[in-house]
C-alpha cells in the first residue's frame, strides 16, 4: 500500500512537472517570438519608421546622400505651409518665366497657363499631384523675398535649407525648389522620411498628398475661368490599402524615388526608397517595406 501511494505521488509529480514545462515553453515562445526577417530590396537606399513612435523599422544605406528628384517638393510645400498668416486662397498670377522654365528643363508640369490667377492651395495641388515644376517656381517666386525673381527664388531655397537645419537633417541640402539639381541637391532615406513625418503634421499637406485626382477652377487672364485636372503620380494610393501619401521623384541621377506612408489599424508606417532602377522595382520594394513595417 505504501509503495502504491508513493507511485501515485510520483506520477502526479511527473505529470505536473511535464505540464509546467509545456506551459512554460508555450508562454516563452509567445513572449520572445523572433521578429520577421527584414526584406531584401533592390533600391540602393531605403528607410522605414513607425510614424507614431519614431522607431526605426528598416534601414539600407539610410544615411547615404543621394539625388532626390521631385521628393524635394515635400520641402517646397512645407516651407509654404509654414509661412506666417498664410492665406491659402490668395491668388498668384502665372508668369511666362514659369512656362519658359518648364520648356528649358523639359520638366514635369502642372500645365499652368500664363496670365491665369491660381490660388496658393491650388498651386500646392499642382505641385504635389502632377509634380508641377511650374507650380514649384510660382510658389518660390511668391514666398521668397527680394526685388527680383532671381533674388526671391534664392531666398526661398534658403528657407528650405534653414528648415532642413531646424529639423536636424544633417545630410540634406537643396539647391533648387523642385529637385532639378544644380549640382548639390541631395538627401538620404532617413532624412526624407523625417521631413515627410514632420510635413504630415500639417492637415493641408495631408489632404493634398492623399488626393488621387482633383479638378480645380482657376481664373483666366480675361476674368473668366477654366478647370485644371491633375492626377497624382503616386500610384501607391490606388494599389496599397491604407496608403496616405506622400511623393514620387525621378530623374537621370535620382532614378526612381518614393517617400511613402500608410495607416492600418491605427498604426502609420512611413519611409523612403531612393535610386530604384524602375517604377516596377520601386513599387515592389515599397510594398515589401510597408508589409514588413506593419508586421513589426
Amino acid at each position: 500500500m505504501i509503495t502504491s501511494t508513493l507511485g501515485v505521488r510520483r506520477a502526479v509529480t511527473v505529470t505536473i512537472t511535464a505540464s509546467a514545462v509545456l506551459a512554460g515553453g508555450l508562454f516563452t515562445g509567445q513572449a520572445y517570438a523572433a521578429p520577421p526577417p527584414a526584406p531584401s530590396i533592390t533600391a540602393p537606399g531605403g528607410f522605414v519608421m513607425n510614424n507614431g513612435t519614431g522607431a526605426t523599422l528598416f534601414g539600407k544605406a539610410a544615411d547615404t546622400r543621394r539625388s532626390t528628384g521631385s521628393t524635394t517638393k515635400i520641402m517646397t510645400a512645407k516651407v509654404v505651409l509654414a509661412q506666417r498668416n498664410l492665406n491659402l486662397d490668395a491668388k498668384v498670377t502665372i508668369q511666362k518665366a514659369y512656362s519658359d522654365y518648364i520648356v528649358s528643363k523639359n520638366a514635369s508640369s502642372a500645365r499652368l497657363i500664363v496670365g491665369d490667377k491660381v490660388t496658393v492651395r491650388q498651386l500646392l495641388y499642382g505641385l504635389m499631384l502632377p509634380s508641377g515644376c511650374d507650380a514649384a517656381y510660382a510658389l518660390a517666386d511668391k514666398f521668397g523675398t527680394g526685388t527680383t525673381r532671381a533674388a526671391r527664388v534664392k531666398s526661398f531655397i534658403g528657407k528650405m535649407n534653414a528648415e532642413a537645419r531646424n529639423l536636424g537633417l544633417r545630410n540634406t541640402h537643396f539647391d533648387s525648389f523642385d529637385g532639378i539639381s544644380n549640382g548639390s541637391n541631395y538627401s538620404t532615406p532617413r532624412d526624407l522620411t523625417k521631413l515627410a513625418s514632420s510635413a504630415m503634421k500639417n492637415s493641408t499637406f495631408r489632404t493634398v498628398v492623399k488626393t488621387k485626382s482633383t479638378k480645380q477652377k482657376v481664373t483666366t487672364k480675361t476674368g473668366g475661368y477654366r478647370y485644371m485636372s491633375w492626377s497624382n503620380t503616386n500610384k501607391l494610393l490606388s494599389t496599397y490599402s491604407g496608403a496616405i501619401g506622400v511623393k514620387t521623384g525621378s530623374g537621370p541621377q535620382a532614378k526612381y524615388c518614393l517617400v511613402f506612408a500608410a495607416t492600418r489599424n491605427g498604426k502609420t508606417v512611413i519611409g523612403t526608397v531612393l535610386g530604384s532602377s524602375s517604377e516596377t522595382n520601386r513599387a515592389a520594394d515599397v510594398k515589401k517595406l510597408l508589409d514588413y513595417g506593419f508586421r513589426r
